[in-house]
C-alpha cells in the first residue's frame, strides 16, 4: 500500500481546533509580504514628493481574501493556492500613479494605477483561454529563461533605491540626530538574515514578519515611532476602496503601460504551481490545468483592481507551508482567505501597521529586493543558459540596460496626450522581440550542417553523374573505334583482294 504523502489531502477537512490552527498559520505566512507591498508603494510615492497614497494595507489584505476565494472557486477546490500581493507590482503602480498624479491630483494617480492592475487581470483570462484553446507550448516560445530571468531582476534591482532612501530618511530624525535610522535599519537587516539562517520550523518561513517586529520594537525603544494614529483609528471600519467609475474615471492610456507585467507574473505563477505539484505529488497545470488557474488567478487580480487593492500572485510562503505542515487541505486555505478579509475591517490592526517607520521597512527591504533579483540570477543558472552564446548576451544586455537605466518610449495618442512605455515593461517587450528574431546559434548551426550535407549531397550525385557519364562515353567510343577499325580492315583487305586480283588477270 502506498504511504500518504499529505497529512490531510486537498479535498479533507481538518478537525475544527487543528482547522482554525492551521488556518491562522497560512495568514502569517502571507501577512508579512502582503502589508509590505502596500507600504513600499506608499513610501515610493511619498519620496517621489507626490502628495497621497495608491494602496491601503486593509484592502491589500481584504482584496488577497477575496481572491484566493475566487481562485478556489475556478479551480474547483482542487488546488491549494493561497493569492496575496505581489512585488512585481510595486515599481510600475508608483509610476502609474506618479504619472497620473501629474495630471490629475490624487484621483489621475489611482486612475492609472488601478485601471492598470485590472488590464493585467484582464490579460490572464485571455491568456487562459488561449490555453484552452490553443494548449501551453507558446508561452514557453514567447517566455524562455533568458527573457523570464532579466525580467525578475528588474524587478528587484529597480527598487534598490527606495530600499537606500527609506534607510536614509531624513523625515524621522529628532533634533537632528542621523544616526537612528541606519541603526534600525541595521537591526531589522540582521533580524531577518538570522531568522532565515538559523531559525527552525514556522519562525523559518516567516522571517521578513520576524525582521519587521524586532525592528519595529528597536524604533520604538529609540523614539521613532508616532502611535497618534493608533489612538484615533477605530476598532471596527469600513477599508478605503477605490471603485472605478465612483471614485475615479479609469485611465486606459496609462494602464496599458503595465500589461506586460502580466508575463513577469505568469512566469511566476507557473513556476510556483510547478514547486506545489512537486510537494503534493500531483500536476496542478493539468488538473485543474494552467488555463482554469490562469483563471483564478487573473479574475481575483482583476476584482483586486475594481476594489483599489494590488494585484494578487501566488505566494511562495504558503506554497512552504504546505510543504512543511504536509497539510494541502483547501478548506485551511479557505478559512485562511475568510481570516484575511476580517483583518482588514479591523481599524486598530491596520494602524498599528501604519506606524511602522521608513528604516524598518528599508532593513527589510534591502535583503527582499536583493532576493528578488538573486531569484532572477537563480533562473538563469537553473536553466544552464549559455552566456557564450551571442544571442543570450544581446537578450540579458538590452533588457537590464532599458529595465533599470530609465529608458522610456512615448507614444502620442492625440489631444495632448501620450502613452509612456518605461522600465520593465519596456525591458520585457525588447526581450521578448529580441529573443524572437534573433537566431539562436545552434538553429544557425543546423542550419549550416543541413547546407553542407545538402553540398555534399550534391557534390557525390555529380561525381556519380560525371564516373556514368565517362562508363557510357568510354563504351560508344569503344564501340566507334571498334568500328572505325573495322572499316579499316575492311578497306584494306578488299585494297588486298583487288591487288590480287589486277594482278593476276594480268
Amino acid at each position: 500500500m502506498k504511504k500518504k504523502k499529505m497529512l490531510y489531502d486537498i479535498n479533507e477537512k481538518p478537525p475544527i481546533v487543528q482547522w482554525i490552527i492551521l488556518a491562522f498559520q497560512h495568514v502569517f505566512a502571507m501577512f508579512g509580504a502582503t502589508v509590505l507591498v502596500p507600504i513600499l508603494v506608499n513610501a515610493g510615492i511619498s519620496a517621489a514628493g507626490v502628495p497621497g497614497h495608491a494602496l491601503s494595507i486593509a484592502v491589500a489584505l481584504v482584496t488577497a481574501g477575496i481572491g484566493t476565494l475566487i481562485y478556489i472557486l475556478c479551480t474547483k477546490g482542487r488546488s491549494p493556492v493561497f493569492l496575496g500581493s505581489s512585488f512585481a507590482f510595486i515599481s510600475p503602480i508608483i509610476a502609474a500613479y506618479i504619472a497620473g498624479a501629474s495630471s490629475g491630483g490624487m484621483e489621475g494617480g489611482i486612475s492609472g494605477a488601478m485601471t492598470g492592475v485590472m488590464v493585467v487581470g484582464i490579460v490572464y483570462v485571455i491568456v487562459s483561454i488561449i490555453i484552452k484553446i490553443a494548449g501551453k507550448n507558446w508561452i514557453d516560445k514567447i517566455l524562455p529563461p533568458i527573457v523570464i530571468g532579466p525580467m525578475i531582476m528588474i524587478i528587484g534591482l529597480g527598487l534598490a533605491s527606495s530600499a537606500v532612501g527609506n534607510i536614509f530618511d531624513t523625515s524621522i530624525n529628532v533634533k537632528g540626530i542621523e544616526w537612528k535610522g541606519p541603526v534600525v535599519a541595521l537591526i531589522t537587516f540582521l533580524a531577518t538574515i538570522i531568522t532565515m539562517t538559523k531559525a527552525k520550523g514556522f519562525f523559518k518561513i516567516i522571517p521578513f514578519l520576524v525582521g519587521i517586529v524586532v525592528g519595529y520594537i528597536s524604533a520604538c525603544c529609540m523614539g521613532l515611532v508616532d502611535f497618534s494614529m493608533i489612538s484615533s483609528a477605530k476598532w471596527f471600519q469600513i477599508p478605503e476602496f477605490y471603485v472605478p467609475f465612483v471614485s475615479y474615471k479609469p485611465n486606459i492610456m496609462i494602464a496599458l503601460t503595465m500589461a506586460p507585467i502580466a508575463l513577469v507574473t505568469m512566469a511566476e505563477h507557473i513556476g510556483d504551481h510547478k514547486a506545489l505539484s512537486t510537494i503534493i505529488d500531483k500536476d496542478l497545470l493539468k488538473d485543474p490545468g494552467l488555463d482554469r488557474t490562469l483563471m483564478g488567478d487573473g479574475l481575483a487580480t482583476f476584482v483586486a483592481g475594481m476594489l483599489g487593492g494590488p494585484a494578487n500572485t501566488t505566494y511562495g510562503e504558503n506554497t512552504s507551508v504546505v510543504g512543511m505542515t504536509r497539510n494541502a487541505s483547501v478548506w485551511v486555505i479557505g478559512l485562511a482567505a475568510i481570516f484575511s478579509i476580517i483583518l482588514g475591517f479591523l481599524g486598530k490592526f491596520t494602524a498599528l501597521v501604519q506606524t511602522i517607520p521608513n528604516p524598518v521597512l528599508g532593513g527589510v527591504s534591502l535583503l527582499l529586493y536583493g532576493f528578488i533579483s538573486v531569484n532572477g540570477l537563480k533562473v538563469l543558472i537553473q536553466n544552464n543558459t549559455d552566456f557564450s552564446k551571442n544571442k543570450n548576451i544581446i537578450v540579458a544586455s538590452a533588457m537590464l540596460v532599458l529595465g533599470l537605466g530609465g529608458a522610456a518610449f512615448s507614444i502620442a495618442t492625440g489631444n495632448g496626450l501620450s502613452v509612456q512605455i518605461s522600465g520593465m515593461s519596456l525591458a520585457a517587450i525588447v526581450g521578448i522581440i529580441l529573443n524572437l528574431i534573433i537566431k539562436d546559434e545552434k538553429e544557425e548551426e543546423e542550419a549550416i550542417a543541413t547546407i553542407v550535407q545538402d553540398v555534399v549531397g550534391i557534390k557525390e550525385d555529380y561525381s556519380k553523374l560525371k564516373s556514368d557519364i565517362k562508363d557510357e562515353l568510354t563504351v560508344e567510343l569503344k564501340d566507334d573505334i571498334l568500328k572505325e577499325i573495322r572499316k579499316e580492315f575492311y578497306i584494306l583487305e578488299n585494297s588486298d583482294n583487288r591487288k590480287k586480283k589486277k594482278k593476276k588477270n594480268e
